[in-house]
């Protein structure tokens, strides 16, 4: 199976159960893997039979903007349906991290993987 990857999305919006993390946006960090047989598009050189990675890191961004998730599982688990609407994504591999949320770290997250039922 092959894969298409969107790394290090960075997009602002409202995140968390604390009363602070809900008056402003903050960043979020959003990675996706999508898997898909990818054989026709690389044979042929034809979009057509690819995944269009644009549409899916738009979708992404605008839901990760307007959701208003409490936690980053719900969020990811949003982004992952999100993905599998697509035609031709077989799975798909969600990252959602909150930079700097919990001190001395980096960022703090979740990662789910769906597949089509």
């Amino acid at each position: 199976m092959d894969e298409i990857f969107i790394k290090d999305l960075l997009v602002r919006g409202i995140i968390g159960i604390n009363d602070w993390e809900r008056e402003k946006p903050q960043d979020i960090i959003i990675n996706i893997t999508i898997f898909a047989d990818l054989t026709q598009a690389g044979n042929t050189d034809d979009i057509s039979y690819s995944v269009n990675y644009r549409t899916i890191a738009k979708k992404a961004q605008v839901q990760a903007e307007n959701a208003e998730r409490f936690t980053v599982e719900a969020l990811a688990a949003d982004i992952a349906d999100l993905c599998l609407e697509e035609p031709g994504v077989i799975k798909v591999r969600v990252k959602v991290e909150k930079p700097n949320a919990v001190r001395f770290a980096r960022s703090v997250g979740v990662e789910v993987e769906r597949s089509r039922k």
